[in-house]
């Protein structure tokens, strides 16, 4: 697979010079750009994105230092490497005030302009390794932890272990706040990409001329506002992992360029006419039903076996609700930042009785603001639930004070529920485990508990 070639910009008036240097420099990965004058070289700055420009201080029309800034100002990531037939060592200084990066004199060897410009180049590629290291946060850590003991989220370990080994696309469905976009960073970080970019981008938050600049760049004049040529997120997640959240909202125009992208890893910048390439892996996500989609066409049929080659369901939290204890400590422990704070045995129990329709991100909301809002070291997350909650708690606590026979404890419940799964399957803990829906670890803890073993 191609990679995007790097731009060299070769800024000088001496024409045999530039030729020499520009049949040296060029590669298959390497494309160097010639100008001879200063109003040229920003002309090429402004239309182009140049990684390393080699200037020359003096210029018929202008200073090569005095370009610097402006250079600058259109490639901010830009390399300069100034050359003079001058040297002088307060022209030295005044070249890296202004941003240089290496400061040569003529004459010099080919072979020592090659050791500079591969320095600025793997300078360029570290600086990109460090960035997104800094805005991802060390988001590989528990932050991208799918918590919980049962068996669907044991399964789903399982997968996602399975894709992050591989490089094909990955599709993953379930009801919003279920974590998609955890499972889609435990893809990326338990791979071997994981210091390579991930960058995510919400096909439902922007317009459709607006992913598309996103998704795959724009040249200068693409648009109206279009004052430069901009990197699209695929040549920006080069090497990485490209996550595209609500799938399901990409306009059908944009889902049949996304499939040629996926099917030739080749794409043009809006307003471009050259043909990039990007070695991107590409993981997408969703909320909607796409084979209803596909049925309304308002998604592609190809594009959803396309993307689906490795799927993944995540279950709704109420399917889950043996994981609910752990997945409490687990974000009281993120959100109360070292605060002394517990979840009594009462307030799990109304917890478990409430369906979560806002699945696990409602769960972390209901507990942050049970933290901000505490008295005492005992959190109460149930006086934060929605209408429907108090429904389903209330008659259950007029029950208890009214009823002649006191109603069943949530422990009664589960330890019956596990000896009719024991029942079922003769006594066998690992088919009872499955059965209820929890690990087999979880299962004997829980015997142990209730004293069953």
């Amino acid at each position: 697979m191609h990679k995007l070639k790097k731009n060299i910009l070769i800024v000088d008036d001496d024409r045999n010079f530039s030729l020499s240097v520009r049949d040296y420099l060029g590669s298959d990965e390497v494309q160097v750009h010639v100008s001879h004058t200063g109003r040229d070289c920003l002309s090429l700055c402004t239309n182009n994105l140049i990684d390393i420009v080699l200037l020359d201080q003096k210029l018929p029309d202008a200073e090569g230092a005095d370009l610097c800034a402006a250079i600058l100002n259109c490639n901010s990531q830009a390399k300069i490497i100034f050359t003079t037939a001058f040297p002088s060592f307060d022209n030295a200084v005044k070249a890296v005030r202004q941003g240089a990066f290496d400061y040569l004199s003529k004459p010099f060897e080919l072979e020592e302009l090659g050791l500079v410009v591969k320095q600025a180049l793997r300078t360029l590629d570290l600086e990109k390794v460090e960035q997104f290291r800094n805005y991802q946060s060390d988001r590989e850590s528990e932050e991208n932890a799918l918590v919980g003991e049962s068996g669907r989220i044991s399964e789903l370990q399982r997968l996602i272990d399975l894709a992050a080994a591989a490089d094909a696309p990955v599709l993953i469905t379930g009801e919003t706040g279920s974590g998609k976009t955890v499972a889609a960073h435990a893809i990326h970080y338990r791979g071997p990409v994981k210091h390579a970019p991930f960058i995510s981008i919400n096909c439902a938050a922007l317009p459709e001329s607006l992913i598309e600049a996103e998704l795959f760049g724009h040249e200068k004049g693409a648009f109206t506002g279009a004052a430069g040529v901009k990197k699209g997120l695929f040549e920006v997640a080069e090497g990485g992992t490209l996550f595209l959240d609500e799938i399901g909202e990409m306009p059908l125009p944009l889902q049949a360029k996304l499939l040629g992208v996926l099917d030739d890893s080749a794409f043009r910048r809006l307003g471009g006419t050259t043909l990039l390439h990007a070695q991107v892996r590409i993981i997408a996500a969703t909320s909607v039903d796409l084979e209803k989609a596909i049925k309304l066409r308002k998604f592609r049929e190809d594009l959803y076996y396309r993307l689906g080659v490795i799927r993944m369901q995540l279950p709704p939290l109420r399917e889950r609700k043996e994981d609910l204890a752990v997945l409490c400590d687990f974000l009281i422990r993120k959100v109360a930042k070292g605060a002394q704070v517990r979840l009594g045995e009462k307030e799990l129990e109304k917890l478990m009785l409430y369906d979560w329709p806002g699945n696990v991100r409602e769960l972390k909301n209901v507990l942050e603001r049970a933290v901000i809002l505490q008295h005492g070291g005992e959190l109460r997350p149930s006086e934060f639930l929605r209408a429907e909650a108090k429904k389903t708690v209330r008659p259950t606590r007029e029950k208890s004070a009214h009823a002649a026979v006191p109603s069943t404890s949530l422990e009664e419940v589960e330890k019956g529920h596990i000896l009719s799964a024991l029942q079922e399957h003769e006594g066998n803990y690992s088919r009872a485990a499955r059965a209820v829906g929890i690990s087999l670890s979880t299962l004997k803890r829980k015997l142990r508990k209730y004293g069953m073993v």
